[in-house]
């Protein structure tokens, strides 16, 4: 999913088997990853919304292989 923020684009990925998202920002938009193998570095971090924590996966790169 990518949706706008700011002048950023944020980009939420659901990796297959696992529950968490994982979520990137980028100055413009990304091809449709659905169905590619993809190399993810990432590490762990909280998110609250409406006063809730929510476990998200924080992509520090991401590359299509």
């Amino acid at each position: 999913m990518q949706r706008e923020q700011g002048d950023w684009i944020l980009h939420s990925l659901m990796v297959e088997g696992c529950d968490v998202p994982f979520k990137f920002k980028r100055k413009g938009n990304y091809q449709s990853l659905k169905g590619a193998r993809v190399n993810i570095t990432y590490y762990p971090e909280q998110e609250t919304v409406a006063g809730m924590n929510f476990e998200v996966m924080k992509v520090v790169r991401i590359k299509r292989g």
